[in-house]
């Protein structure tokens, strides 16, 4: 049974906070990112955080509640991008969404939810809850999106194309896939399931 691996036994190890909270996220997303949750150790959390243990026991209650609130981090930080909210809603955002999603961070590729659905078996509860959740508003947002242009289509079943073709090209970023090659997989996706859907 896989056990929490605490920061530090003693919290009066703890020295004044040097660091802010989203500061140590912002490092430790990367790390999450490249090495997965298992493979992460908290030697290597240290390095790129530059907090010691007690530091980050101080903040967070774990390994596991760091790798969660890294993701939920990560998450906000796309949701604050807006490109499945801006006015008018449309295809136009869905195509913007596809392309510029799939980003680049510090060197990883791809999407970091998509990325940690390999670990599903392993990873804490809550991060399951947190990306499963999170695909469910993606799925909504495009569904959304594609209502607007008035699809004579079902919605739902053309956002769950889209979001089958996102984690796909999320997947496929791994492999170093050129931003042309993006480009243009994206671009004829569109085109086809925009045309799929006309009236």
């Amino acid at each position: 049974m896989h056990r929490p691996v605490p920061f530090a036994h003693n919290r009066n190890m703890a020295k004044p906070k040097n660091f802010t909270r989203d500061g140590v996220l912002a490092r430790a997303l990367p790390v999450f990112w490249q090495h997965g949750f298992a493979d992460t150790s908290l030697q290597a959390l240290e390095e790129a955080t530059g907090v010691n243990r007690s530091g980050l026991y101080s903040e967070f209650e774990d390994k596991e509640d760091l790798f969660v609130q890294s993701l939920q981090y990560y998450l906000d930080a796309q949701a604050e991008r807006g490109l499945l909210t801006r006015n008018p809603l449309g295809w136009e955002n869905i195509e913007r969404f596809l392309k510029m999603a799939p980003c680049t961070i510090d060197g990883q590729k791809g999407c970091f939810s998509v990325s940690s659905i390999r670990e599903f078996p392993i990873l804490p509860p809550k991060a399951v809850e947190i990306v499963t959740q999170s695909f469910a508003n993606l799925k909504r947002s495009i569904s959304k999106n594609i209502e607007a242009e008035e699809s004579r289509m079902d919605a739902n079943t053309l956002a769950e194309l889209v979001v089958t073709f996102f984690t796909g090209l999320s997947m496929e970023q791994n492999l170093n896939a050129s931003r042309a090659s993006v480009t243009r997989k994206v671009e004829n996706f569109v085109m086809l399931v925009r045309q799929r859907g006309k009236r």
